[in-house]
């Protein structure tokens, strides 16, 4: 092959890489398989740690991390959200970024209870938002919106049902469950906020 061949053949080669990098740069996710979303979030109407009801409406166009603790739990529920506090950090001058912690106990977490919880870790409630209501609805969203716990855990009797996983559900701004992340663990925690980032550029 002639070198004037070998010159046109790494010419439009390097063009071509050129052009597929400076499009990965100017349009975010160019040149990356779509993965579909897990499911999508069904309408809700929780109340905050304020009193206020927050509905689906109020995450239109947010990107935000779900999880379910209770403010009572003595075991894996002080370092899922020690780990929370992590993406909080990361995250919390993001303007389209949200966190919901959900309570699976709402006989014992009231609204007022939810802020003295929210005060202790010393957050913006407008970032972090702490929810509760009914359990039924409550759970129902952990199982079959968000997808982090089986939904053949549900039994008959709702008072004997209690729900406590460390998964968190990453949601995009359409709504979409896009992935779901162990809550104690660094290397999923670490994952997440950069999923997250992503997800808040396109």
């Amino acid at each position: 092959m002639s070198k004037k061949a070998w010159f046109y053949i790494i010419f439009f080669t390097a063009l071509v890489l050129g052009f597929y990098y400076t499009m990965t740069l100017l349009i975010p996710g160019y040149g990356q398989k779509k993965i579909p979303p897990i499911s999508s979030i069904r309408e809700f109407r929780f109340i905050n740690q304020d009193g206020q009801p927050v509905t689906r409406k109020n995450v239109e166009g947010k990107v935000f991390v779900a999880e379910f603790f209770f403010t009572t739990c003595k075991g894996i529920c002080p370092l899922m959200n020690q780990n929370m506090k992590k993406v909080y950090e990361a995250l919390k001058n993001e303007k389209d970024f949200l966190i919901l912690s959900h309570t699976c106990d709402p006989e014992t977490d009231s609204p007022a209870v939810l802020k003295r919880y929210a005060d202790s870790l010393q957050v913006d409630t407008r970032k972090w938002i702490f929810l509760t209501g009914r359990k039924d609805s409550l759970y129902y969203m952990a199982r079959l919106s968000y997808t982090i716990d089986d939904p053949a855990n549900n039994l008959k009797n709702a008072d004997d049902d209690f729900l406590h996983t460390q998964f968190w559900a990453l949601v995009d701004k359409r709504g979409d469950v896009r992935a779901v992340y162990d809550g104690l663990k660094q290397s999923e925690v670490d994952k997440l906020i950069k999923n997250a980032r992503k997800l808040l550029k396109e």
